[in-house]
């Protein structure tokens, strides 16, 4: 298929609503995989803590160890006292933030807002780029205790059902706060699977990308070369560029948990492949036609008909084999997206 040819509707097959995962299983490591062989287009059906058996001594496992802060605060108008949803995005400066706000019509500069009874005030600063607005908050103490006190996880607009536990939304290797998503295919891991990888020989490198509500943007362009990605800020440290390098050198694979850790290291690369310390912002849409300088296997979850993170997959694995696999995970009832099951291509 040639890129100028490609359309979003390329990408696009009909899901069954009640698939879509509204709550996390009790087992992390219980959820089900599916292995996808990118070269037969072979499928095999396992449950993800066997995920191990397809690691190799010597292969590096890249992990996104962003953590997901509670970026949804519901609070009112103080004028008037009607209701206001505001979800951060992006913290520009101290106490200021890039935010999307509900209704965001009236949201105009001067506006004043508060948040759990007055333990956090705000004002609308700007209306900026996609009409989302800068706010300066008002708090005592530690920012981040009070949102922890008032903010609730931003779920994707698929899962209606409330979250019980907040750290059901976060990896268990969750370190950095920036992310307004989860990184979902780490959700997966426990930390006893995480020492048995290790203790198997295999190298595991954590990197940074703060996971945007872009993720989430729809294609609205049919021809998929028009749609404006997001930008999303990503970091890589020495250590781990070592570890991922010297798998290359040595023969033996990269294997990056989702596709915000595979967006990271192609980003980062240059051009041969080779990784050094770095932190920067990356637009990179990566779909069929990209040839990948680094990754060589990717485990992610089941994702959105015509989305962004589906044209990742089919460039690893292609398109037809992709939604291949994507039908027969319909046809066995695996659970998609946040919440849902795991696929690994390998």
């Amino acid at each position: 298929m040639k890129s100028e040819e490609m359309k979003k509707s390329d990408f696009y097959f009909e899901l069954p609503q009640e698939l879509i995962a509204q709550d996390p299983l009790e087992d992390r490591s219980g959820s089900r995989l599916l292995v996808l062989d990118k070269k037969t287009g072979g499928i095999e059906h396992h449950i993800f803590h066997e995920i191990i058996d397809y690691l190799n001594p010597g292969d590096c496992l890249v992990l996104n160890d962003t953590k997901v802060i509670p970026a949804r605060l519901l609070g009112e108008r103080e004028d008037t006292g009607a209701a206001v949803e505001v979800l951060l995005l992006k913290r520009r400066e101290k106490d200021v933030w890039e935010t999307l706000v509900k209704p965001g019509k009236k949201a105009r500069p001067g506006m004043q807002l508060v948040f759990g009874g007055g333990l956090l005030h705000a004002e609308v600063l700007e209306i900026v780029e996609e009409g989302n607005r800068l706010i300066r908050f008002r708090y005592e103490g530690i920012f981040e205790e009070v949102l922890d006190q008032l903010g609730e996880m931003p779920l994707p607009p698929y899962i209606t059902h409330k979250l019980q536990d907040k750290n059901r939304y976060q990896t268990v290797y969750a370190k950095y706060e920036g992310s307004a998503a989860a990184p979902t295919a780490g959700l997966h891991f426990t930390e006893q699977l995480l020492s048995a990888i290790e203790e198997k020989g295999v190298d595991i490198a954590c990197v940074t990308l703060h996971v945007g509500l872009g993720t989430f943007r729809p294609v609205k362009a049919e021809n998929i070369l028009e749609h404006h990605m997001h930008s999303e800020f990503y970091q890589v440290s020495a250590e781990a560029a070592e570890k991922i390098n010297r798998a290359k050198e040595s023969g033996h694979r990269v294997i990056c948990v989702g596709t915000t850790s595979c967006r990271t290291v192609e980003s980062a690369a240059d051009a041969d492949g080779k990784l050094r310390e770095c932190c920067d912002n990356t637009q990179i849409f990566i779909y069929p036609g990209y040839r990948f300088k680094v990754l060589d296997a990717l485990i992610t979850n089941f994702h959105l008909p015509e989305s962004t993170l589906v044209m990742l997959v089919s460039a690893l694995a292609g398109r037809e084999q992709v939604l291949h696999a994507y039908e027969e995970a319909i046809r066995e009832r695996y659970r998609f997206f946040s919440f849902g099951d795991a696929m690994f291509i390998q």
